[in-house]
């Protein structure tokens, strides 16, 4: 049967949306970042043009982030932001609508779920399917989970970690919890508020972040300039920090997701736990490239820890090769 229409699976994050279409491989790749006049209500910018203005734009003109915590809280914003990725892929232009595989935490409820695929189908789809993350990335890493064996991956986004234990198709057991890369970014700004007495932005924290944050001790520890506004005179400060220091910051929302980890192995059925233990943990997501995060929960779950190839894409190309996939048995199907 023949398709008509392009096929997209979209990785809808908290921080990045990412667009794989099919035959192509990954198109798209975009801050999930909405800038609107206030007055107005009118969408100024989207993507990477949106997240310039993050604390650079004028009283009327805000920068919003339309997906928190992995979920939609502006539906609005994040359906005006999958017509803009649809229109930018496929063109404006088109006598079909795409099909689209989204992918969701795997927490997410029934009202989620239908907010999701809602906004996907008035964005231009024309079909839309549900994917859960961990599933997605497991595929992206490669995992071998049509097998009759435990695979266990830890996806760690922007706004959420999604953790799950995956055989013969089918997640055994899952948790997701609500701590992921902008949190990190938050634990930043707030240890440089309590500690220095200085305010930075959210795009300062994200530098220091990646530049000199680790989850591990270092063999050798790095050093940072960060600028930003003193609290107490109220003018620009700069001051040097360490990766010690960030990593001292960094010490709670680390410690909920090595728990809920641990929680998942506990309720894992004895004989996946020991695939487990044989093939190790998947990190993937770009939480997961944290310096020294595979050690850390290597020594807290006691399971060897890899780092997934491409592991800020893992979600999305393991989105793209389950639509090629279900859209290969739809119409082998006839349907």
């Amino acid at each position: 049967m023949v398709r008509l229409g392009s096929q997209l699976g979209i990785d809808l994050g908290t921080s990045n949306i990412l667009v794989y279409k099919r035959g192509e491989g990954i198109v798209l790749e975009e801050p999930t970042v909405v800038a609107l006049n206030t007055d107005t209500k009118q969408v100024l910018a989207i993507g990477d043009e949106a997240r310039a203005m993050i604390g650079r734009t004028p009283g009327n003109i805000i920068a919003i982030r339309p997906l928190q915590d992995g979920v939609i809280a502006e539906y609005t914003h994040t359906y005006k932001m999958l017509e803009f990725i649809i229109d930018k892929v496929c063109g404006k232009r088109r006598w079909f609508g795409p099909r689209v595989m989204v992918c969701i935490p795997s927490g997410c409820t029934n009202v989620e779920r239908r907010a999701v695929r809602k906004a996907t189908l008035e964005a231009g789809a024309k079909e839309c399917v549900l994917i859960e993350e961990p599933m997605a990335a497991a595929i992206g890493a490669g995992l071998p989970i049509s097998q009759p064996g435990g695979n266990m991956v830890v996806d760690i986004g922007g706004g959420t970690t999604d953790i799950a234990v995956i055989s013969l198709d089918g997640i055994v057991h899952s948790d997701s919890i609500r701590v992921g890369g902008n949190r990190f970014d938050d634990a930043i700004a707030r240890y440089m508020r309590h500690a220095y007495n200085l305010m930075i932005g959210e795009r300062t924290a994200e530098e220091i972040k990646i530049k000199i944050g680790s989850a591990a001790p270092l063999e050798e520890e790095l050093r940072l300039e960060v600028r930003g506004r003193d609290l107490a005179g109220g003018l620009p400060r700069t001051v040097e920090v360490t990766s010690e220091e960030i990593r001292e910051a960094l010490e709670s929302p680390l410690r909920q997701i090595c728990e809920r980890t641990c929680m998942v192995l506990e309720k894992t059925p004895p004989e996946l736990s020991s695939d487990i233990i044989v093939r190790g943990i998947t990190l993937t997501g770009g939480g997961a490239l944290l310096r020294g995060l595979d050690r850390l929960l290597a020594e807290e779950t006691r399971i060897p820890v890899r780092i997934a190839e491409n592991a800020l894409h893992c979600v999305a190309i393991g989105t793209g090769i389950a639509l090629e996939t279900f859209m290969d048995a739809k119409s082998k199907a006839g349907v």
